[in-house]
Order: structure tokens, then sequence, then C-alpha cells
């Protein structure tokens, strides 16, 4: 048992990871869980849980069922298909907690790799547009990238600056709240969802809070098996989690935005129920292990001590 004290001290093991549905392996990505019921990449499968997945499981959200019809029905709703990109009309006013930003680059500098922000969507829960506009940047623009963008020159001429861009983004994430005050208490401020946002707020001269931020780049259950501080680009992620395809062809970024926002709404719709720690993860193992307790610790169930781990990372399943 003093291993497994070690091993759970350790690990982070808590009911907020991704679970195989056949053998209740915890696994630390949804990459791993794929590995282990046989159609990942990295790893070999586990032979019994892999033949039991293939005949009732689902493999967008890993979910095993009691029976193929259970599956069949589930199916359709799991399986999601690619919003249609609007054509520019007036924006709403957001509706609820929680807006998505996407921005898509084009080049600057002498050999245009250096990334300036075109085109900037902003949307709320419902998938509306918020707020979307072109963005004349304030350095040169040396290379379009029309082939993926669909940016022209004459878009970005008449098009408002990065600095009233930031103003209104700002505007919609700060609901009214005063930017200092939202630094210790969140109040009417939004939770900002997108797929890498540190490029796209920097692109954008913003800064916004850490725990403010629901990035599918960093969500630990979303990142890399090989690699945890290698995130899997969002249009594997939309591929793998939600059955469709995006970034081809001129890529608009509300189609990013809708992408994130349907990511982070399918990983906050798994409740995971509320652990006795409340599962906040404060990566400190000493608090929910603590060597003095160790003999009592010792003498726990697998289970007790699962109970008493915390994650090292903030499930979204527990925003509100």
């Amino acid at each position: 048992m003093e291993h497994l004290v070690e091993h759970m001290r350790a690990s982070h093991h808590s009911p907020h990871e991704p679970r195989c549905g056949v053998c209740g392996k915890h696994c630390r990505s949804l990459d791993a869980l794929r590995d282990h019921l046989g159609f990942g990449a990295s790893l070999p499968p586990k032979p019994a849980c892999a033949t039991a997945f293939a005949a009732k499981g689902c493999p967008l959200c890993l979910a095993v069922f009691s029976s193929s019809g259970s599956l069949r029905v589930h199916s359709p709703t799991c399986h999601l298909s690619r919003p249609p990109v609007p054509s520019r009309a007036m924006p709403r006013v957001a509706v609820g907690g929680v807006v998505a930003l996407g921005c898509k680059m084009v080049g600057g500098g002498s050999d245009g790799t250096l990334d300036v922000c075109g085109r900037v969507c902003v949307i709320d829960e419902n998938e509306t547009i918020v707020f979307e506009n072109f963005v004349r940047p304030l350095l040169p623009v040396t290379h379009y990238r029309y082939e993926t963008t669909g940016i022209r020159p004459e878009y970005l001429r008449d098009a408002p600056t990065v600095k009233t861009v930031q103003r209104q983004v700002e505007d919609i994430l700060l609901n009214g709240e005063q930017p200092w005050k939202i630094r210790s208490s969140r109040g009417a401020a939004r939770l900002l969802v997108g797929h890498g946002l540190e490029h796209d707020l920097n692109a954008l001269g913003m800064d916004y809070p850490a725990y403010l931020k629901r990035d599918t780049a960093e969500y630990p259950p979303l990142v890399k098996t090989s690699a945890r501080l290698m995130s899997n680009s969002l249009r594997f992620l939309t591929q793998s989690c939600l059955g469709y395809e995006i970034q081809t062809g001129h890529q608009h970024p509300y189609e990013d935005c809708v992408a994130a926002m349907r990511l982070y709404k399918r990983m906050r719709a798994m409740r995971h129920g509320q652990p006795k720690n409340g599962g906040e993860g404060d990566g400190c193992a000493a608090v929910a292990f603590p060597a003095r307790r160790q003999r009592e610790l010792e003498r726990m169930s697998p289970e007790e001590l699962l109970s008493m781990s915390k994650p090292d990372y903030h499930c979204w399943c527990l925003d509100d």
C-alpha cells in the first residue's frame, strides 16, 4: 500500500480524468483513452476493452453503452455537422457568461512569417456572432495568405485598427466590469473560450486573467498523450471529438469559434460528481496526502484514496 499512496500522491488521479467505460481505468487524456480502447496511434490497446468498445462504444465521446441499440440512439446527438459560415450581418448582444474568440492571421515582417491579426470573430454560447470584423494591423502586411485566409488588401484598407477592435472585444469580455476588478473577482465578466488563446490575445494586444480562460489547446484531457505539453490542433480535436472537418479552403474565424465552443461545452457537460475536496486543482499533492498521515493512508482502500485525490487542473465540469 505504501507504493499505492506514493502513486496517488504523484498522479493526481481524480473523478475528473477520462475513464474507460469498460474497466474503469483512469487516463490522463482522451488520446490516452483512445490508445487504451484500440483506435489510438501511440500504444497497444487492452484487448478486452478494445473488443467491448468496438461493439458498443462511441468513437467521439468514448462512452460505452449497454447495448448497440443505445449506441444507435446516442450517435446522432454526438456526431455534429460543420456550421455554415453566416453572411456578414449586424452583431447581436452576447447571451450567457461564455464567449469564444477566433482570429485569422496575415503575414508581416520582411518574409511574411510574423503573425498579425487580420480578422476577428466573437460568438456566444448559442453560436451567434457577437462581433466580427476585419482588422487593419499596425504593421505593414507583406503576405495576405489568401489561400487560407481569403483576405485581400482592400478588405483591410478601411477596416478598424487593432486598438479599436481591442476595445470592442474587451467590452464584450468585461461585460460592464472594471478591468482591475476582474483580476481577483469575476463578477459579471465572461469566460473566454478559444484555441491558442494566448496567441490570439497577443495579436490583439490584450491580456485576460488565466482563471477566466478556457483554452482547448491547453486543457489536459485534450492534449497529446506522448507529450502533455504539446497541444492537439483544433482541426484534429474537431474531427476526433465532434465528427466533422474544419479549416479547409478559405477559413473563417467563425468556424474556429464554433469548434472551440462546442469542445468546451462537451467537456463541461461531462459531469463527474463533486469530490469531497471540492474538485479544485491546486497542484499540491501534500494537501491531499500529507506525510504525517502516511500510516492512516496505507490502511485505506483504493476507492477511499481516489475520493481524496485532487486534480492538478480546473475541470470545466465545475464551471457555472
